[in-house]
């Protein structure tokens, strides 16, 4: 492993990877400058995954950049940069990077681009968004985990997340359209309202089904005579959608 420094620059390049830290939304917080080999590695094995096909470079930097181990309750923290889910508490998950990166590629989004997240979390897809030069509406519905992702979130200097605690089925009506709309909890059906907040020419990537049923990864997008239609990528496991989609 080859660490050159250009000191001047403030500019590190691993093994092909380059880590520039004012690219970084807050450069000065430590948890940048943390675990930096580990996040190589989990790059490298993501970009190397058999199955997934992670090809998008944009992808791979911003992966490179999160610091997960943040992300992750500190017991965990030992576990952060394997390509595996972990518990975040309150019966929830961080996604496997490699279904993150995945989703992401998916999106195929664009610096500027607004996008709304339905299942905060951890914070982590916002994360990973927000370096990518997106303005993301994220909306958690358990209290605890909106409250805590958001103070890690802002204390990481990502402020082009905002994030809303409530119910991810309706949306969040006040931002929209939104050009992308990511979905990181399985509704049993594609809601009524995230179609309607989609802006035109815009895709929404959603796993769907049913707890006890095979969900499935679906690309929705407006093709060129404005019609929607939906692509079916490979099945996934997701924690369900809870509030609205399960009455």
């Amino acid at each position: 492993m080859k660490f050159t420094f250009f000191i001047s620059m403030l500019f590190i390049c691993i093994s092909g990877i380059c880590i520039n830290p004012a690219d970084t939304i807050l450069s000065t917080h430590p948890g940048f400058n943390e675990r930096i080999y580990d996040r190589e590695a989990l790059v490298n094995e993501i970009a190397n995954y058999r199955g997934i096909n992670i090809s998008d470079q944009k992808v791979l930097d911003a992966i490179g950049k999160v610091p997960r181990h943040l992300f992750v309750p500190k017991e965990y923290r030992s576990y952060a940069y394997r390509n595996s889910p972990l518990p975040i508490g309150y019966s929830q998950t961080i996604s496997q990077p490699v279904i993150v990166a995945s989703m992401t590629q998916l999106l195929k989004v664009k610096a500027g681009e607004r996008i709304l997240e339905i299942g905060t979390g951890s914070g982590y897809q916002a994360a990973v968004l927000a370096e990518m030069g997106c303005k993301v509406y994220t909306i958690e519905i358990v209290p605890e985990l909106g409250k805590r992702s958001k103070l890690l979130l802002q204390e990481l200097g990502y402020v082009n997340v905002h994030v809303k605690i409530g119910d991810g089925y309706e949306g969040w009506k006040e931002h929209a359209p939104y050009d992308k709309i990511i979905v990181t909890c399985a509704p049993e059906e594609v809601p009524i309202p995230l179609i309607d907040q989609l802006a035109a020419g815009g895709k929404i990537v959603i796993p769907v089904g049913g707890v006890n049923e095979i969900q499935y990864l679906i690309v929705m997008r407006y093709n060129n005579k404005g019609k929607l239609i939906s692509q079916y990528q490979y099945p996934v496991r997701f924690v369900p959608m809870t509030g609205k989609a399960q009455e």
